[in-house]
């Protein structure tokens, strides 16, 4: 029997819908910007740099000031110790954490099921777990000179229904890639978290395939990841507020 999970992405309010990547060098630096923008934002992504210098204690800190934590650190092992990786950050109380799908479909198979078997064991809620397809920093010649000869679009509709039906909730990716993973997926609920955003007003940075706030919502994605555009804010609180009514405009016009 699978754990409850948190919500459903149809419950999600357009606050919650934007997730800020905590894409900084320490914990005092990622105390900070959570602090400026607490009140108009309860989602954080921690990836593998603020993971590698705060540790899990940090993580545990931000969930039990009532943060909501995707935890981005892409576990891609053997199936066992995915499983395992999986059933700790179950256990720090994360909101999400993502696999690689090009782990496979038995690595993507156990951790969906061990975390399930652990949090309803336990009485926990179960996190979202999503597969990372293909990254937003990649294109055609970045997959060709792995061996992946098909394009962006191939890889990504193969990447994501292999998660489906491995049993993940969702994927991990590109807002170009939106429309085709909703004409695939065999369920309405599964959840698109979409990076790569930037407002018409920011850089690309080192992202190959972006879009707007607006336009990703309005494609189908559920959730966005932002970090530059409001990190590098002279007022990162704006900023933010700016996207979730971008967002809100954007979720108005699909009902």
């Amino acid at each position: 029997m699978n754990a409850p999970k948190s919500e459903t992405k149809f419950a999600a309010t357009p606050a919650e819908r934007l997730i800020v990547a905590l894409d900084v060098e320490s914990a005092a630096a990622a105390r900070g910007v959570v602090a400026e923008l607490d009140g108009v934002v309860t989602t954080f992504k921690i990836g593998l740099q603020l993971f590698t210098a705060a540790g899990p204690l940090f993580v545990e800190e931000l969930v039990a000031k009532g943060k909501r934590i995707f935890l981005d650190l892409k576990f891609h092992d053997i199936p066992n110790t995915v499983a395992k990786a999986g059933i700790e950050a179950a256990r720090l109380g994360v909101w999400m954490f993502n696999v690689h799908a090009g782990g496979g479909s038995e690595m993507m198979r156990d951790v969906a099921g061990e975390v399930s078997e652990f949090c309803s064991t336990g009485g926990r809620t179960r996190p979202f777990i999503i597969g990372v397809t293909v990254l937003t920093s990649s294109n055609r010649d970045t997959l060709s000179e792995t061996g992946v000869d098909v394009s962006v679009e191939t890889q990504v509709s193969r990447l994501a229904g292999l998660a489906e039906r491995s049993g993940l909730d969702g994927v991990v990716a590109s807002a170009n890639e939106i429309g085709l993973i909703r004409e695939t997926a065999e369920s309405s609920g599964f959840v698109i978290v979409t990076p790569g955003i930037r407002p018409l007003y920011a850089t690309n940075d080192d992202q190959k395939r972006v879009m707007t706030p607006g336009a990703a919502i309005s494609a189908g994605a559920d959730h966005l990841v932002v970090g530059r555009p409001i990190l590098d804010a002279a007022d990162r609180a704006g900023a933010a507020a700016r996207i979730i009514d971008e967002i809100g405009e954007a979720v108005s016009g699909l009902t």
